[in-house]
């Protein structure tokens, strides 16, 4: 179940493990994030606040990386999409899951670890965190050396992505008067909605969105969803009736009494909800990554055999936990990496060759997938004075199948944590198709006009 060793490392390979270089600004960042006057206690607060939220250097990827993982999207959300699949998945799901409400649900997240092989498809999220933050992270990049200037210019001039995410959250609006046969109409007030939205790691991220919102015109709050209130057939914050809820809970089901108001307009389609239950329902139940990575569970939902080949080549196996495996899964526990089905944000997940009997009997009592363990892939970097390496996957912001912005997160540590010293949020830089021959003869070293061209 292991990958290969890579025997010719691509450009991007030999970049990741052998680029010191520091690309992040910090005075840059501290810049963009505070560019209106209301985010600016965010931006000096922050480097105190979250000092491990961004990477001081940028990943690395190969275009044909790239194209892949864009491709492994678009052939999930083609079969993610087909009639048969609903039918299989909904069945079992929560009765607020079962009607479709029009909006697609914004800001999916597909987590990929690189290897030899391409890129395998760790985890599926439907509230995908760190779109907006990345967004600004990529504005505050700067060049370390000549060889970086053509990779980082194409990745500076993001005038268009912001405006994209806005475009985003109002075909969401569009799609949600569709469904309930109603004339189209601007978008003009949103919520951003959380449990004690202002103690959540992710805060600044809400307040770069009620800023964008409001910078469009769109009046924005961030609030609590335990403070939303249903009235006269309109959901509404304070008083103000809302008409779009950007939804960040964890509550999927909706099914918290704090939630109960958000819950009943859902139902009642007083407010648009983006993402919500049915989409997650569709998409985020790690059910289907057993599903997506079985040949025959494939065919017999009638996917495509192009698809069929893609999603084989990109999804790691993966079995449902059972008392008749469990044995055979305990005698491979090292090849493994052991999931909640319906867990989220890396909790109460384990590697296999880290289990203790205790551990392992809970995870029998539980309800748990086994997924082929996928080694991620190293980033050097310099911590202070000390070369290091960490992990890193790559995480895909889509809407609609289509990839809006790839970024990394590095790490040390079983799974993503934001808790590394170096590491958090990292750019994503696209490199050629070609060997690293240069590196292979002048070493890994990156410092200043060193870097491999």
């Amino acid at each position: 179940m292991s990958p290969t060793e890579h025997t010719i490392p691509t450009l991007a390979d030999a970049l990741n493990r052998g680029c010191y270089c520091q690309t992040l600004d910090p005075e840059q960042l501290r810049r963009e994030l505070g560019r209106d006057a209301g985010l600016r206690d965010v931006a000096s607060t922050l480097a105190h606040t979250h000092p491990h939220l961004f990477s001081s250097t940028a990943v690395f990827a190969s275009q044909a990386t790239v194209q892949a993982i864009q491709n492994a999207v678009a052939a999930i959300e083609r079969t993610l999409s087909l009639p048969a699949w609903a039918a299989q998945v909904l069945p079992t799901a929560s009765a607020i899951a079962q009607a479709d409400h029009g909006p697609l649900g914004v800001f999916m997240g597909y987590d990929f670890h690189i290897t030899p092989q391409g890129p395998q498809l760790i985890e599926i999220n439907t509230n995908a965190g760190g779109a907006m933050l990345n967004a600004v992270l990529l504005r505050a990049q700067a060049v370390c050396c000549g060889p970086m200037n053509p990779w980082l210019d194409a990745y500076r001039n993001m005038a268009t992505l912001e405006a994209e995410f806005v475009a985003m959250f109002e075909a969401e609006w569009d799609l949600f008067n569709q469904a309930r046969g109603q004339a189209l109409r601007p978008l003009r007030r949103v919520a951003i909605v959380d449990q004690a939205p202002k103690s959540q790691y992710l805060a600044p991220e809400f307040a770069l969105f009620a800023d964008l919102f409001q910078r469009h015109g769109i009046h924005a709050v961030v609030v609590d969803a335990a403070g939303l209130e249903l009235r006269d057939g309109l959901l509404c914050s304070g008083d103000v009736p809302l008409d779009l809820v950007y939804n960040r809970l964890t509550d999927f089901e909706l099914c918290d009494p704090a939630h109960a108001a958000l819950a009943q307009a859902y139902r009642q389609d007083a407010v648009a909800v983006t993402p919500h239950p049915h989409v997650h329902a569709l998409r985020a139940n790690k059910q289907h990554l057993v599903t997506l990575g079985q040949a025959a569970a494939l065919q017999a939902l009638g996917v495509p055999e192009s698809d069929q080949q893609t999603l084989l080549a990109s999804i790691p196996a993966c079995e449902r936990v059972r008392p008749e495996n469990a044995q055979a899964l305990w005698e491979q526990r090292k090849h493994l990496f052991f999931k909640p089905l319906d867990g989220f944000g890396a909790r109460a997940v384990y590697r296999g060759d880290k289990l203790t009997k205790k551990v392992w009997e809970q995870i029998l009592q539980g309800d748990y997938i086994a997924q082929a363990l996928v080694p991620p892939p190293v980033r050097a970097l310099q911590v202070g004075d000390a070369d290091t390496e960490l992990k890193f996957d790559l995480r895909a912001y889509t809407y609609a199948g289509r990839v809006q912005l790839l970024a990394a997160r590095t790490y040390s540590g079983q799974t993503t944590n934001f808790r590394t010293e170096g590491g958090g949020f990292a750019p994503v830089m696209w490199v050629p198709d070609v060997l690293a021959m240069h590196s292979r003869q002048t070493g890994t070293s990156c410092e200043g006009a060193s870097c491999p061209p």
